[in-house]
């Protein structure tokens, strides 16, 4: 392979790996915000879910 194509492999593989990580994480704080024994901490979750989602509240 060429050196670009290495390049191109790497890059692919590093974003995809990015993209696992931040849908896991994703994942767990849906979780927290179902999840949580407090409403503090549920509220918390939602809005850091948001934030993560980038969604607009109407």
């Amino acid at each position: 392979m060429s050196e670009f194509s290495q390049l191109l492999h790497y890059a692919a593989a590093l974003s995809g790996c990015a993209s696992l990580l931040y849908v896991g994480v994703l994942f767990v704080v849906a979780l927290v915000s179902v999840l949580a024994p407090t409403p503090e901490r549920r509220k918390d979750a939602r809005t850091t879910l948001t934030i993560l989602t980038r969604r607009r509240q109407r």
